[in-house]
């Protein structure tokens, strides 16, 4: 390990092991490494928590933590991790140590430049977010079929938003798509039926650690 590496520290608001409740791993033991900070303000956020606080931790103290759990998957979340540099060595490191990683965020800043071993699971930010004019709409350009492309959705408008869009930009020959409605806002069963009723070639899914925990935090 190098020096520069030893020397890299990151804000962390939590890390701990639950099972993944969103995207194509969802149900699999995974530590969940969740960074402090986020420059966007998404009206439905569930982990406003994240925004400040946390303690700043040493990248081989966050490596010995994840390793003390004893699982393969790890999930690098926020907050918006990408928002603090030293996140792109964390990836790195991460899957050195022979962990499958994955990484959340949010499509405004840059995803090139992340090491290709991680899974990027990027979220679209729908009108009904109000941050819609926040996505990097350079990142469609460098997705893989490796990568995941999220859309969670507030209302109709929210739908039909991204249902052009996945149309518009055939983004079904590009990586998977993930539809998520807004909880408390939009009711699963009307997504899961104008999915249906469109045949739209995504994927619906409810965040499962919510319907297991509610809104336990650390869950």
């Amino acid at each position: 390990m190098t020096a520069s590496v030893r020397a890299a520290a990151l804000k962390i608001s939590e890390i701990f092991l639950s099972l993944q409740g969103e995207s194509s791993r969802v149900g699999l033991p995974t530590v969940f490494v969740r960074l402090t900070g986020c420059p966007l303000r998404c009206v439905w956020c569930d982990t406003a928590y994240a925004f400040s606080g946390g303690q700043t931790m040493s990248l081989p103290a966050i490596l010995a933590e994840v390793a003390h759990y004893e699982v393969a998957h790890v999930c690098v979340t926020g907050g918006e991790p990408l928002a603090q540099p030293a996140c792109l060595r964390l990836l790195s490191e991460l899957s050195d140590a022979g962990h499958a990683v994955s990484l959340e965020t949010s499509g405004a800043l840059d995803i090139g430049g992340i090491d290709a071993r991680v899974k990027r699971i990027v979220d679209l930010k729908a009108p009904g977010s109000g941050e819609f004019a926040r996505n990097r709409w350079q990142n469609l350009a460098l997705l893989t079929a490796d990568d995941e492309l999220k859309f969670v959705l507030k209302d109709r408008i929210d739908y039909e938003w991204a249902r052009q869009l996945v149309v518009d930009r055939r983004l079904a020959a590009v990586c998977p798509l993930l539809f998520s409605p807004v909880a408390g806002e939009l009711a699963a069963a009307t997504l899961a039926e104008w999915i249906v009723a469109d045949r739209l070639p995504v994927r619906f899914q409810l965040q499962l650690h919510k319907v297991l925990w509610g809104t336990l935090r650390g869950r």
